[in-house]
This record gives C-alpha cells, sequence and structure tokens, in this order.
C-alpha cells in the first residue's frame, strides 16, 4: 500500500470511568485519568504527550462524559473543540468505542485509530511507538483487529490473558494471531499461563481500520452500532438528540473485548514491552514510586518508622506510621482511607457502602 493510498491515522483517548479504586484521591468530579499519580502530569496528559509522535494533534480525539468536559479542557488547552466526542452515558468500552467509531467514520471512512485509555502508564516510550507503528501496519494490511499483549511477570489474576496463536510476524515487537480470550482467572490458572509462556496480559490497548470494527459491531453488536449511529447522526440538539441519547445510555454496560474480540474471526496481538502498567489499585503505586529500604512508597508529608512495603499519601498534615506493614494510608482534605495492601482492590466494595451512606458526598 503506498503512503498516498494509506488510510489516515487517528488516536482516541478513552478518558472516561471514575476510577473508584483510588478513592479518597479520586472522585466522581476528579478521577484517576486527571491525577498526577506517576509524575508532575495528570494520567491524561502523560497519555496525549506519548501518543504525539504517532498522530498529530488535529487528528485526536478524545471520548469522555459530560461532566468532565471542563476538566479536559483545561487539562487538555490545545485539543480542538471538535476533537472531543461527549458520551450520554457510561455504558462500558463497547458503546464508547462503537461512538467513536461512527464519529471518525463521519470525518474519513478509510481512516484507522489506534485506542488508548487515559490512565496506563508507559516507561518506554520509543518502544511503544513502534508497537503502535506495527499495529497500524498490521491492522491496515490484514483488515483484523489489533490489541495489545504485555508477558505476563506474576500470576495475575486482575487481568483478561490473551492466548496466543500461529505467528504472524516474528521481528520484534512480534505479532500473532489470538487462538482465545481468557477473562480474570483464579491465582492456579494465572501461574499455569505464567509458566508456560502462551499467555498475554490483555493491555487494552486496540488498533483497527474504521471500516473493519464498523462492520464487527454491525455483526456482533447491532443493537450498540444502531444507537451510536443514531447519537452522531442526531447532533447536540433537538428532539431527535435526546431520544438517541436516551437510547444509547439504555445499552446494557459491555466492554469492547467481549462484544466484539472474543466473537471476531481475525484478532491479531502485538507483544509488548514497553513498560505498561494500568495502575490498578493503591498496591500498583509501589510500582511507579521510589521505594525505601523497607520497600514502602510515599507522597507528602510522611514518616515511616520500622515500616514495610505501605503506600503512604499524605496530604497537608503529617502521617506517620510506626511497626507496621502491608498498608495503604491515603489522606484527602475530607477523608483518610486505610486498608491491607493486599486488599487495595476490594476499595470497590467501600465505594458501594458509601453509596449507601450518609457519607455519599464524598464519592
Amino acid at each position: 500500500m503506498s503512503n498516498r493510498n494509506a488510510p489516515r491515522r487517528y488516536a482516541v483517548i478513552m478518558a472516561g470511568g471514575f476510577g473508584t479504586r483510588f478513592w479518597p484521591r479520586s472522585r466522581r468530579h476528579l478521577p484517576k485519568q486527571f491525577l498526577c499519580l506517576s509524575g508532575r502530569q495528570s494520567m491524561l496528559q502523560e497519555t496525549l504527550r506519548r501518543i504525539g509522535g504517532i498522530v498529530p494533534l488535529e487528528r485526536t480525539v478524545v471520548v469522555a462524559a459530560q461532566e468532565h468536559v471542563r476538566q479536559i479542557r483545561t487539562q487538555l488547552p490545545r485539543l480542538p473543540r471538535g476533537n472531543l466526542v461527549v458520551e450520554p452515558g457510561p455504558r462500558g468500552t463497547a458503546a464508547c468505542l462503537a461512538l467513536v467509531a461512527e464519529h471518525i467514520a463521519g470525518l474519513d471512512p478509510r481512516a484507522s485509530m489506534a485506542v488508548f485509555p487515559a490512565d496506563h502508564v508507559i516507561t518506554d516510550g520509543a518502544h511503544f511507538r513502534r508497537a503502535v507503528a506495527r499495529a497500524f501496519a498490521v491492522a491496515e494490511r490484514e483488515g483484523c483487529l489489533v490489541t495489545f499483549g504485555i508477558a505476563p511477570t506474576e500470576p495475575e489474576t486482575g487481568y483478561g490473558y490473551i492466548e496466543l496463536g500461529p505467528v504472524l510476524d516474528r521481528r520484534p515487537p512480534r505479532a500473532f494471531w489470538v487462538a482465545r480470550f481468557h477473562e480474570k482467572p483464579d491465582r492456579a490458572t494465572a501461574r499455569r499461563y505464567l509458566e508456560g509462556g502462551r499467555h498475554l496480559w490483555n493491555a487494552g490497548v486496540f488498533v483497527w481500520r474504521v471500516d473493519v470494527i464498523r462492520a464487527c459491531f454491525a455483526r456482533h453488536a447491532r443493537a450498540v452500532a444502531a444507537a451510536a449511529r443514531a447519537v452522531v447522526a442526531a447532533g447536540a440538539r433537538g428532539r431527535a438528540a435526546v431520544a438517541a441519547r436516551r437510547r444509547y445510555s439504555r445499552l446494557p454496560a459491555v466492554s469492547v473485548d467481549v462484544a466484539i474480540l472474543e466473537r471476531a474471526d481475525r484478532v491479531v496481538v502485538i507483544e509488548g514491552r514497553f513498560g505498561w502498567s494500568d495502575v490498578g489499585s493503591w498496591a500498583a503505586i509501589g510500582k511507579l514510586w521510589s521505594t525505601d529500604a523497607g520497600g514502602n512508597a510515599s507522597r507528602g508529608p510522611v514518616v515511616l518508622v520500622d515500616s514495610r512495603d505501605t503506600v503512604v499519601w499524605g496530604g497537608k498534615r503529617l502521617i506517620a506510621t510506626v511497626g507496621v506493614e502491608d498498608l495503604v494510608v491515603v489522606d484527602a482534605a475530607d477523608a483518610l482511607l486505610v486498608c491491607r495492601k493486599s486488599e487495595a482492590q476490594a476499595v470497590r466494595k467501600l465505594i458501594d457502602r458509601l453509596r449507601r451512606s450518609p457519607y455519599r458526598h464524598l464519592l
């Protein structure tokens, strides 16, 4: 395919979601992707900077909820106004990506698009850009869906896994046809995947041609495709727009993995070795911040004595620990979280409890 005939490439940043596992720093009005968890910029800002060498800003689209529009405009002031797609409601990544695919198809039906979550950390930008370039080339040439997999380093039960099929390209970063997807496994199964060397963590990063993904939605998720088309066709105002948004908001919340990738015939996985983390809980912060001799990771006014494997994020007041181990302590102006580090994923249970309590205004 010559450069003249190659599809124009777009980048999509998914900036939805509410980051409940990072309460009390993450709130409904300020979810995880707007926090500075790994550096001086927010995770959203770092995502935009990272893909700047891949796709130009004028072909970068951000999709998010209405209540986060102001935050996005503040953090990404150079993003063209027409490049922000607002979801009628949070209905999972399947509906989100069907909507943005319709938006891009209206601009250029021959385009290809790469999809990046706004709340991931990538430490090797050069390798990441090479992997995305390979994914674009494969998706455009093969007319397939492309996802990214990360070689597991531990028997992680919080990720989905991708089982490798035949090799498509042995050159690094290697590309494989996907044999099948596996949902989050138990510990014994995850250990078997780790030792077998034929499974990768599902990174939730995707590349495909717009015509290919639209055809997949039309085949495997017709209601989602129809609702997304209706929202784009109706525009922002009027009775048709209200009806289309209501239709979209009634869709079941389903991931694009379940709705499309697990059902599609031609899916390729690119092996990513670019220092990836989805920073899924406070426990993962220890891998992003520097740690002391006891394995403690801290930020803010903190004093740790005889403490081990503990994550502490201080606020305006001093936090001091003595003789503790395997803890997460996170201070905010109006709330304090203390939990076992090994139970950090269970912060979601706390959020459910807060929704039914007198403290729901703190969400």
